[in-house]
Parts: C-alpha cells; sequence; structure tokens
C-alpha cells in the first residue's frame, strides 16, 4: 500500500471513530432535548456519514477477500471450490478499488460538497465602462451555468452603469454541491477584447473580481447582534435617483472586523436587513475562515477558496476566441461556449488538480 493510501486509512479510521462518538452524544437525552446541542451534532455527522458508510463497506470487502484468500490457500480445498472463489476473489478486488477510489474523491472534497448555498460578489476594476459591462457578462455566464445544474438564483443588490454593465452584482445561489463548482471563481478576472465604446477597434485589458463565499447558517457563525452598528437611509437608484421616498436602504458594519454590508435593492427596509444580515454572517465566517486556513495551510496549498480578489487567475482573450486558467495553465479554445454557461470542463480540470493536492496533503 502506497504512503498515500496508508495516510488515507488513518484518517478514515479517525472519521469512523469521530462518527461513533456523536452517535453516542445524540443517544444522550440531554443532547436529544437540546436543540442547540442537536444541530451542531447532526449537521456533523451529515457530512462525513457518505464517508463512514463506504469506509464500512470497503473493511467489509477487506473481510470477505481474506476468507476467499484462505479457501484458495487451503489445499484439501476442492478445485472446482477453488475456481469459484477465485472467480469471486477478482470481482472483490476490483469492487475494492473502485469503492476505495469513491472514498479517497469524497474524503477530501465531501466539506466543499455539503455546502448547498453561496453568495457570489461581482465588482468592475480597472477599464470603467468596459469592466462593467464584463462584470454582466460573468453574471450571465455563472447563471447559465446554474440553470444548467437546476440551481436556485437570488439576485440580492446591484448597481449598474448607464450602459447597462454591473459595477457592482451580488446573488445567491442555491443547489446541491454548488460551493463545489463555484468555489473556485474567487479572484480577479481579466477580459481582452474590443469594447463595445470603442471606435477604432482596438482591443483592450479590463479587469473585474469576484468572490464567491460559502452562505454562512447561523449555526455556523453566530454573531452577537451588539457587535454590529446599523444604518438606515433612503435607496438610491443606479443614476442617483430616489427610489422611494423611505428609508429601506440598510447598512450593517461589524465592529470586530470591520466588514460593512449595505443593501438597498429591496424597496423593503425589513427584506434588505435581511439580506444584508445574511452577507455580514458570510463574510465574518469567511474572515475567520481565511485566517484559519493560513494558519494550517503554511506547509501545504490547496486551491478551492483561496482566491484573493487581487489574484488573477483567468484571462477571457476574445480575438482568439480563448479563455485561460493560470492556476492550473489549462486553456480553451471555446471562450463563446463557455460563456454561454458551458463551464463543464473548465470546472472539470480545477477539481481534479485541487483533488490531487488536498490528496498530497493529507
Amino acid at each position: 500500500m502506497s504512503d498515500t493510501n496508508t495516510t488515507v486509512i488513518k484518517k478514515l479510521d479517525e472519521i469512523d471513530g469521530r462518527y461513533t462518538q456523536l452517535q453516542e452524544q445524540l443517544n444522550d437525552q440531554t443532547v436529544a432535548s437540546d436543540h442547540s446541542k442537536l444541530m451542531p451534532i447532526a449537521k456533523e455527522m451529515g457530512k462525513i456519514k457518505a464517508v463512514v458508510t463506504n469506509y464500512r463497506e470497503y473493511k467489509k470487502l477487506l473481510s470477505e477477500i481474506e476468507q476467499t484468500q484462505t479457501i484458495l490457500n487451503d489445499a484439501a480445498a476442492d478445485e472446482e471450490f477453488k475456481q469459484l472463489a477465485a472467480e469471486d476473489l477478482k470481482s472483490l478486488e476490483e469492487k475494492k478499488q473502485t469503492l476505495f477510489e469513491q472514498i479517497k474523491d469524497s474524503l477530501v472534497m465531501s466539506d466543499d460538497a455539503a455546502i448547498g448555498s453561496i453568495i457570489m460578489e461581482i465588482r468592475a476594476g480597472t477599464g470603467g465602462d468596459e469592466a462593467a459591462l464584463f462584470a454582466r457578462d460573468l453574471y450571465n455566464m455563472y447563471i447559465h451555468y446554474a440553470e444548467k445544474q437546476k440551481w436556485k438564483v437570488e439576485l440580492m443588490d446591484f448597481s449598474t452603469n448607464e450602459l447597462g454593465g454591473f459595477r457592482e452584482v451580488i446573488f445567491n445561489i442555491k443547489g446541491p454541491g454548488v460551493w463545489a463548482h463555484f468555489g473556485y471563481e474567487g479572484g480577479g478576472h481579466r477580459v481582452q477584447r474590443v469594447p463595445e465604446t470603442e471606435t477604432q477597434g482596438r482591443v483592450h485589458t479590463s479587469a473585474v473580481t469576484v468572490a464567491a463565499l460559502p452562505e454562512a447558517e447561523e449555526v455556523d457563525m453566530q454573531i452577537n447582534p451588539a457587535d454590529v452598528n446599523e444604518f438606515v437611509s433612503r435607496a438610491g437608484g443606479p443614476g442617483g435617483q430616489a427610489v422611494n421616498k423611505i428609508n429601506s436602504a440598510v447598512k450593517l458594519e461589524h465592529k470586530p472586523t470591520g466588514i460593512t454590508v449595505n443593501m438597498r435593492e429591496d424597496r423593503s427596509q425589513h427584506k434588505n436587513r435581511a439580506k444584508a444580515w445574511r452577507l455580514l454572517r458570510s463574510r465574518v465566517y469567511e474572515h475567520y475562515r481565511s485566517i484559519e486556513n493560513a494558519k494550517r495551510e503554511k506547509t501545504r496549498k490547496t486551491m478551492i477558496g483561496s482566491g484573493d480578489r487581487s489574484e488573477k487567475i483567468r484571462t477571457y482573450n476574445y480575438p482568439q476566441n480563448r479563455i485561460t486558467d493560470h492556476r492550473i495553465n489549462l486553456s480553451l479554445y471555446n471562450l463563446d461556449k463557455v460563456m454561454d454557461g458551458d463551464m463543464e470542463a473548465l470546472i472539470a480540470g480545477l477539481v481534479e488538480y485541487d483533488k490531487k493536492l488536498r490528496l498530497e496533503n493529507l
């Protein structure tokens, strides 16, 4: 058995033991009757259940293989019986190998696969109106991909320019495994093309930044309301005009981190406040998660969720119909299709690379 597989087995034994501990805690009446204690335990069990189930099935296969091997090694055993055992052994070994590969995948990717709601923020950077137009194009790319996956999209807040581009747009996507697909999108996206506003046909380079945040539930990130300042004001429209006459825009400021959130898209102050708290919770959660990741990953590297906005991750070259992801040196010459939501090949390359890194870092 390779060093990597030995490490995987050791990790699986730890997870199996942890699952047993959690089951014992659930049997404790003081836990079962307390919702605040019950929810985190149930959530942790849900995350590792598939891994534990497959690992226990794997150990069962190992036992069957051992029993079958004993028959083959028995000199007194009937030859016809041995022949049947040899056929069984071949089938069992194939099942074992397939199951172990599935277990390795779920072991390193299960935390991400368990996140079914994310908040994405796209902001126009250098390039003025052209950057805002590209921010709109990126938003449409993500929406088209999400629609193909049958995920639910909610537009939370946005600000447009006069050409219909997005200065910024914030939206939520919900669906099974959404973070495992979109968690790689955080960072700087550079576009090279002739802008709609260019009269002499020159290619310009513009930049857009994307943030992808797991939407933190209250059980994941509890924020003390006393740590948050709230300000309300009248919402302003895209061109500065008043959207309404009442104080519906909500701004939240998290005092311990300095993180601020503005929400003004809805006419209802109540709805804007609820959206603002969702975004604040996710940003604060990501803030502390990034600090923990930095501590843990000084000697190792993982890719998903590490996209700093200042880091250039991808270039979209329209004249060449080429999209290049700089993290994995992957270039695809089907930019038109990718922008229409055909992101499968791009995401698959990122997932495989990330999976390889994680297995090396176990």
